[in-house]
């Protein structure tokens, strides 16, 4: 039985596409989103949880905003903060979260997620969030007051 040549041509193009689809790292995006984070979260003088790092982001047309969201988990103890204001413009920009809560964290090893999040509307509601860009890490939790 003889297969189409249109029949086969679709079928290798579907191979093809599904190959390519498959080999795209998943979080890559079009819009070129990143992001990073120190290696270490400091608890200051007035008891806050500082994380930080670097960002870049470009909007994609169906976005609402972004955010960012970082989580720092120590002991089984969790801590979850966001980190204010993120611009994309295609350029690298530094954050910084704080949290006036330490959520049980010490001095020591934890392991930490920094999220670069997007925001998409369906009117002037939130309709669903994508994290775009990730970073995973060791990080070590360094208390700065005695």
């Amino acid at each position: 039985m003889r297969t189409p040549a249109r029949r086969m041509a679709l079928t290798a193009f579907s191979a093809l596409a599904a190959t390519a689809l498959f080999a795209t790292p998943a979080l890559a995006t079009v819009f070129h989103q990143g992001i990073s984070m120190r290696p270490q979260a400091h608890v200051n003088r007035q008891g806050e949880v500082v994380l930080s790092g670097t960002y870049h982001c470009e909007l994609s047309p169906t976005s609402g905003s972004v955010q960012i969201k970082a989580t720092v988990v120590q002991d089984g103890n969790q801590l979850s903060i966001g980190a204010g204001e993120v611009f994309c413009d295609g350029r690298e920009h530094h954050w910084k979260a704080v949290s006036p809560l330490t959520a049980g964290l010490h001095e020591g090893p934890a392991r930490a997620v920094a999220e670069l999040q997007e925001i998409h509307m369906a009117g002037l509601m939130p309709r669903a969030l994508s994290t775009v860009a990730q970073d995973r890490q060791d990080i070590e939790v360094v208390v700065d007051h005695p």
